[in-house]
């Protein structure tokens, strides 16, 4: 659309982006969105396995997450737009499995003053409510080639159970429509397009240069480019005060065929947060099951210098690891001979907590370092973006006054200078991308 007015550039159409795009065209912005990307929620999105889950060990995380949800159980009003078919939230809810390393004594003060429901099981609970489940405690996770892999066990673990965690069934149509949405209120998108520039004068982004030639004036740009956005910041030349720095992960997710049983009447079984062992598990209904990771000290984190390179095929030796440690927790799941699942590319944070903040560039914003697991959060977080930037750009400093964030659903305040590119880098986090 040549000719038009821009005020703020969004890079990356995720469902970050997408969701700081349409919280910034209705408060009246004027929006650009480029992604190198054919589509929206094409990148890191696409990967993600959905999950919605409020086990975090700070009060922002617990507090961000279970107001995030209300949006996604009231999808389309959260939209509020006529934009087609829908992703959909399943309410299947989680058992967090019992593990020192994050013991129920840190997160459920949090969920008591959060007001989020929850069930504490013992091992006979946890064996009535997921039929066929070996409670055992094999804490900590080895590799399946180690003979202590298979140690029987005499301890036994329950969970904690919160019963309105669950996923969203389509991850990357909850990006698109989040981006129709802003359409709908005014947003641009541009698709393959690569950002080859950002340009400054006095201390101020003016425009993002385009690998085309072309150029977008503009007074705000909000880095939302998933595993690409230290490369974004670098070309904005900023990041020297950060204190927090980010790289980009390569994860991989197996799919295989739930055991008999695990889900009834067609419907997804719980999911299964399993620290114990490495590993998480999601359902899905038709009785399908998605097998992730929870980065255990025992396997090598697969770190990348370039996301454009990273093969797409899931690999044989994941695949066997993460589906056996689900066999060792279901003994009921057969282990295929063939990997199938999905690859992503993650951008993680080293305290594996996201940046969303200005930087020492005014006009410069970032939604960064989301950690693979962000994607419950984005319905609340192009709102945290939203009111950062309006309190910036209005002259009140966020680093000496962070914005306070009032949920709108749960009344919950939440001190934003949690996710600030100064913080001290954080110990107490959710240390592994599940959800």
């Amino acid at each position: 659309m040549p000719g038009k007015r821009t005020d703020v550039v969004v890079i990356g159409s995720g469902v970050i982006g997408a969701s700081v795009a349409l919280e910034l065209a209705r408060r009246g912005r004027q929006v650009t969105v480029v992604d190198k990307a054919g589509g929206a929620g094409h990148g890191s999105t696409s990967a993600s396995s959905a999950v919605v889950r409020f086990n975090f060990s700070t009060a922002a995380g617990v507090a961000t997450a279970w107001e995030a949800h209300f949006g996604w159980r009231s999808w389309a009003e959260h939209l509020g737009r006529e934009v087609g078919p829908l992703a959909r939230y399943v309410r299947c809810g989680m058992a967090m499995l019992d593990v020192d390393v994050a013991p129920r004594s840190v997160y459920l003060p949090l969920f008591r003053n959060a007001g989020i429901p929850f069930e504490e099981w013992t091992s006979v609970d946890l064996s009535e409510r997921i039929p066929g489940i070996d409670v055992g405690r094999y804490w900590p996770p080895k590799r399946i080639d180690d003979d202590e892999f298979w140690a029987e066990t005499g301890t036994t673990l329950g969970a904690v159970y919160t019963p309105d965690a669950g996923y969203v069934n389509d991850p990357q149509l909850a990006a698109q429509n989040l981006a129709a949405a802003a359409r709908a209120h005014g947003a641009e998108f541009r698709f393959h397009t690569s950002v080859r520039g950002i340009e400054r004068a006095h201390g101020r982004v003016t425009a993002v240069t385009l690998a085309d030639g072309s150029r977008i004036p503009c007074g705000v740009v909000v880095n939302a480019a998933g595993p690409w956005s230290t490369r974004i910041n670098e070309l904005a030349s900023v990041g020297s005060d950060f204190t927090v720095g980010c790289r980009p992960l390569r994860q991989e997710v197996a799919h295989v065929a739930a055991p008999v049983g695990f889900g009834a009447d067609n419907r997804a079984g719980i999911c299964v947060a399993d620290m114990d062992l490495g590993i998480y598990l999601r359902g899905e209904a038709g009785g399908g099951l998605l097998v992730g990771g929870t980065e255990p000290e025992c396997d090598p984190l697969q770190w990348v210098d370039d996301p454009d390179a990273v093969t797409a095929h899931p690999t044989t030796a994941v695949f066997e690891a993460q589906v056996t440690r689900a066999a060792r927790r279901l003994p009921a799941l057969e282990i295929p001979n063939r990997a199938r699942g999905v690859v992503g590319v993650y951008d993680v944070a080293d305290d594996w907590t996201p940046i969303y903040d200005r930087t020492e560039l005014n006009g410069f914003y970032v939604a960064m370092g989301t950690s693979g697991n962000q994607f419950k959060n984005a319905p609340v977080v192009g709102k945290f973006l939203a009111a950062i930037i309006e309190q910036t750009e209005n002259g009140v400093d966020h680093d000496e006054r962070p914005v306070r964030f009032v949920g709108e659903h749960t009344g919950l305040a939440i001190d934003l200078s949690a996710f600030s590119r100064k913080r001290p880098r954080g110990t107490a986090n959710s240390g592994t991308v599940l959800g």
